[in-house]
């Protein structure tokens, strides 16, 4: 691994960093302070060592995943077989009692069942219920395809609905993505008020990370009390078949994008105003996902919780200068080309420098002050 050597800069000053090549032949960084040509060398770290831990987070992943399917198959494989169990008994219940109705005709029914069930349409009410595609029951899927969510117990069943479902999607989950940000971007202004607050009662006493992760808490703290929580509570009401922890598993799964489509309001038997209730829901996952936007952005803005720079190669020369200045994202530097010398074959950058705090972290009042250095997830 290379060593580095390092030169100090002031926490007023800003000037330029120039990556190239070093006299040793190593490749470094020149800090140019006040822009005369004179500065310091401070040669880059090896990305062995960022390599090393990437394919140590693998792994830890490959067993992350491996320890989920482990613990899934422990969980549910004795219910699973319970409710095979269960059916059989009852096939043969049946059966019993309608001795001049053959297994093979039960079975052709039971395969109409299923596969009709497969497409949204339950064949316990639907025959003489409402619509699956009633206004409120269309908006509530409009907004689970452009959310992402995609719960998948209504389906478009005609060529021509599937085929305006992608055109719908391909120009609708751009524009809820636009729009959400939109949102997220305005409800950080009192979210970093509340920041700046935090700081001028606080400052004197805890560091500016102690600080973030305080503000974190309190974001966090109001996303699952009044997305989470509550919510939960409203839908444990009015839903016959749910608990309140069936509520709250649909509740995380809905605004966490998941959508696994096993738990879907307003379809019970009988559910009364359904249509208005559709479009409640759809107004809420909407809310909901916004606001779990905002958290992910006030998250991702303390960049000492922000374990991917562990693995990012951002600080490599040879990278393409679109790529680092993506990876700046408004911390530390601020990558741009250097357009004067095009031609240049030691892959010369020009970027440029904020100051520090002594505790590494961004002091709360910049990013109170300005709020395009905020990253959006």
């Amino acid at each position: 691994m290379t060593n580095m050597s390092y030169g100090t800069l002031n926490n007023n000053e800003a000037g330029n960093i120039e990556c190239g090549r070093g006299g040793g032949g190593g490749d470094g960084v020149r800090v140019d302070v006040n822009g005369d040509g004179y500065g310091f060398l401070v040669y880059r770290k090896g990305l062995a060592w960022r390599d090393f831990l990437f394919a140590v987070y693998i792994i830890f992943y490959a067993l992350y995943m491996c320890f989920g399917a482990v613990i899934f198959g422990v969980l549910e494989t004795p219910a699973e077989r319970a409710v095979v169990s269960n059916v059989a008994l009852q096939r043969h219940r049946f059966l019993e009692k309608y001795p001049q109705v053959s297994d093979d005709d039960l079975e052709v029914l039971i395969g109409h069942i299923i596969q009709a069930s497969k497409m949204g349409v339950a064949a316990t009410r639907n025959a003489s219920g409402e619509l699956n595609w009633s206004f409120g029951q269309s908006l509530f899927f409009s907004g689970t395809v452009v959310t992402t969510i995609g719960y998948g117990h209504v389906t478009p069943l005609s060529r021509e609905g599937k085929a305006f479902c992608i055109i719908f999607a391909v120009f609708g989950i751009p524009f809820t993505l636009v729009l959400l940000s939109a949102f997220v971007e305005r409800l950080l202004v009192p979210t970093l008020w509340f920041l700046q607050f935090l700081n001028s009662k606080l400052g004197h006493l805890y560091q500016a990370f102690n600080i973030r992760l305080m503000h974190l808490f309190f974001v966090l703290g109001f996303l699952i009390v009044f997305f989470l929580l509550i919510p939960a509570a409203i839908f444990a009401r009015l839903e016959p078949d749910w608990d309140y922890l069936d509520s709250f598993y649909y509740c995380f799964i809905s605004l966490t994008t998941i959508g696994l489509g096993d738990y879907i309001p307003g379809d019970s038997p009988d559910q009364p105003y359904r249509p208005l209730y559709k479009i409640v829901a759809t107004c809420y996952l909407l809310c909901g996902v916004t606001f779990m936007m905002l958290t992910l952005a006030v998250f991702y803005d303390i960049p000492q919780l922000n374990i991917g720079v562990l693995f990012s190669h951002a600080d490599d020369p040879q990278q393409s200068t679109e790529k680092m200045r993506l990876a700046g994202s408004g911390y530390g530097l601020q990558y741009g080309i250097d357009s004067a010398n095009p031609g240049n074959t030691h892959h010369t950058q020009v970027v440029r420098v904020r100051s520090r705090q002594r505790d590494s972290s961004p002091s709360p009042e910049d990013n109170v002050t300005d709020i395009n250095h905020v990253r959006l997830p």
